[in-house]
């Protein structure tokens, strides 16, 4: 038995075992967690294109209300994160208009239209109407695959509303593979080269 200062006692047997739960949860998370942090992963690709003058493609800043401050301390003491109008990322690549939304799903087999907001649907329309590349990057964690999918297959699935999901086959089938190295550490932008300027 261990006394502490609370004056509980612990069987160090039981302890024992606590400690074993702690790390078969540690462990949990850990494989919970293998594949890459998707967004991130966007994000320095993004910063690696920038840094040598091929693209300017930035991440779109979620929107904050700020509801108290203190201005003499210049800080914000409260606010809460609004809902983003658009999508994730857009910038300029080979003088076209580029906006696009990163999507994730732990399925293998499909990406659900309740992960895809009206809101972004009208967006990318917008985009597409005034003649910019739209798509979405779609990343399979569980398969560890990462799509582009241009934003129009998924506008026309997703107004017929047949089905409530886009699946694995068709992204797979309609879609482009994008490659995952270490710089850049997505090479998106050669998939664009091919699929929008018709590269080889």
């Amino acid at each position: 038995m261990i006394n502490y200062p609370n004056k509980k006692k612990i069987d160090s047997s039981k302890q024992v075992s606590m400690n074993e739960q702690k790390t078969s949860k540690k462990e949990a998370i850990n494989a919970a967690n293998r594949g890459m942090d998707f967004e991130h992963a966007v994000s320095l690709s993004c910063s690696y294109y920038d840094d040598n003058l091929r693209a300017i493609i930035t991440k779109r800043p979620t929107p904050i209300k700020i509801i108290k401050t203190d201005y003499k301390k210049g800080k914000i003491l409260e606010a809460y994160f609004e809902k983003q109008s658009n999508t994730d990322y857009n910038g300029v690549y080979r003088g076209k208009y580029i906006d696009f939304e990163c999507k994730e799903t732990l399925s293998k087999t499909s990406l659900s239209f309740n992960n895809i907001p009206l809101h972004q649907i009208k967006h990318l329309k917008k985009v597409l109407l005034h003649g910019g590349i739209a798509f979405f990057m779609i990343y399979f964690k569980a398969l560890d695959e990462v799509y582009i999918l241009d934003a129009q297959q998924v506008i026309d699935r997703y107004e017929l509303k047949e089905r409530k999901s886009i699946t694995y086959q068709d992204v797979k089938k309609y879609g482009y593979f994008v490659e995952q190295g270490f710089i850049p550490r997505l090479n998106f932008l050669d998939v664009i080269d091919k699929v929008y300027f018709h590269e080889k």
